[in-house]
């Protein structure tokens, strides 16, 4: 709003204009009025200097105050910085599995495992001559046109080593990758190749145990490998970060890492039963079973299987954990390696006829796959042993039995005389009922039949 004022005793001019919060005079006085406005620009001026250094006067001993009650100073005093102190109180706090371990030589420096989880090739050079690649030469039969072909077909896997004693090295792996062969083939970090026998498996779990004889062994490889260190996967937490180690579609040893994605999840295979494994994203390939899942810390808390799951889902591999395989892992170790193969008249039977029940006549009729025992002979050390007419044996001496081949497979290994534990299965009430039998081989003497016998 404009007011407009005039002087009535002037000759009409206009003496002043004035505004809503402004105004200015035009005149005689126009001068002294701009040396009053840089008078009064000058001492705010001034004015926000002394404020300024004022403030900045009490934020320092407020500061002063502040750092003196949270004892940065005294800290400083004894020689610690301020960074020191930050890395030694705030980062354990970031997760409740970060622990700091202290040198007892050193002046108190704390080593962080916050810093090693981080360290991922470090891991890798201390794990890796732990590991092996491994060639399983099996025979491969098929059929085509009412004729059979069979061919020698190699397959790769991975392995551990677990143990070292005076006279093998002992390594653990899948029972698929090391299923049905002729022989086994082990190559260390070194590059160095050697034979290797099965010692002991379990195909519940898909574990097995190989041994290389160390006679095998140069000084130098033996310098060059190590033996991996188990951890305890009942410790895993979900999003923990994890190493797979393996060798990968057969082309050597090679590192993929991601995080625990589930634990302790239920997986139904493909004969129907179930097992729990742990879950995670990092790449599992063909050829990295039997290899290695690891921790940040470089423990073995799981055994890879790219069999578990199938390769229909991409960003999920599996493995067994290792809390649950140790214990089976430390009886296969304890069993005998066998490596001698005995004569015809020097092996061992059973001294039974038997009819194989493949998958086929299982499924159809309800019945345990193994072998069914149809007639056990007179003087024979089935019979001795209590071994009845309809039993069907599914495992001899801790290795299951599926058909005839594996029985014979087995017994090429036995001398007569050697006391075995079998297990069977015996029709009780209209269901199967498990039992356990320990049986003394007899020889072939013993059996002599022209039917089929064992």
């Amino acid at each position: 709003m404009y007011e407009d004022n005039f002087d009535t005793g002037s000759t009409g001019s206009y003496t002043t204009y004035q505004t809503t919060g402004y105004s200015q005079s035009y005149g005689e006085n126009k001068e002294p009025e701009k040396k009053r406005k840089k008078s009064g620009i000058f001492g705010k001026i001034m004015l926000s200097i002394a404020l300024g250094l004022f403030f900045g006067l009490f934020a320092g001993v407020g500061f002063f105050a502040v750092g003196q009650g949270m004892g940065l100073l005294d800290s400083a005093k004894d020689g610690k910085t301020v960074e020191n102190v930050q890395k030694t109180e705030v980062i354990p706090e970031i997760s409740s599995r970060i622990d700091a371990d202290y040198d007892s030589n050193s002046t108190g420096a704390v080593v962080d495992r916050a810093v090693l989880q981080s360290d991922i090739p470090s891991v890798v050079d201390n794990v890796m001559p732990a590991m092996v690649s491994i060639v399983n030469k099996a025979t491969v039969t098929a059929n085509y046109w009412g004729r059979t072909y069979s061919q020698e077909v190699p397959s790769s896997g991975s392995g551990i080593i677990v143990k070292e004693d005076e006279n093998e090295l002992l390594i653990v792996t899948n029972n698929h990758v090391v299923e049905d062969a002729n022989s086994l083939e082990v190559t260390f970090i070194d590059g160095t190749t050697a034979v290797a026998v099965t010692k002991g498996v379990d195909e519940d779990m898909d574990l097995a145990v190989i041994s290389v004889a160390l006679s095998e062994l140069s000084n130098d490889t033996l310098n060059a490998i190590n033996i991996a260190e188990l951890g305890d996967s009942t410790q895993l937490e979900l999003g923990e970060s994890v190493i797979v180690i393996g060798n990968a579609l057969g082309y050597g040893q090679s590192v993929t890492t991601g995080i625990v994605s589930a634990i302790d999840r239920e997986i139904t295979m493909d004969d129907g039963s179930k097992g729990t494994f742990i879950q995670t994203d990092a790449a599992i390939n063909p050829g990295n079973s039997g290899g290695a899942l690891l921790n940040m810390y470089g423990e073995v808390i799981g055994i890879n299987s790219n069999k578990i799951g199938g390769t229909a889902i991409e960003g999920m591999g599996y493995a067994i954990p290792i809390s649950s395989a140790s214990p089976i892992i430390a009886d296969l170790m304890e069993r005998q390696t066998r490596t001698v193969i005995y004569n015809e008249s020097e092996r061992g039977y059973l001294g039974i006829r038997l009819q194989a029940i493949t998958g086929e006549i299982a499924a159809a009729y309800n019945m345990p796959q193994g072998i069914y025992v149809v007639n056990a002979v007179e003087g024979g050390a089935a019979k001795e042993a209590g071994v009845l007419t309809g039993d069907i044996i599914t495992k001899f001496d801790g290795n299951k039995i599926k058909d005839y081949e594996d029985l014979q497979a087995l017994l090429q290994y036995y001398p007569a005389g050697e006391t075995v534990t079998i297990v069977l299965q015996r029709p009780e009430n209209g269901e199967y009922v498990t039992h356990e039998i320990e049986l003394t081989l007899g020889s072939r003497e013993s059996v002599n039949s022209p039917q089929k016998r064992e």
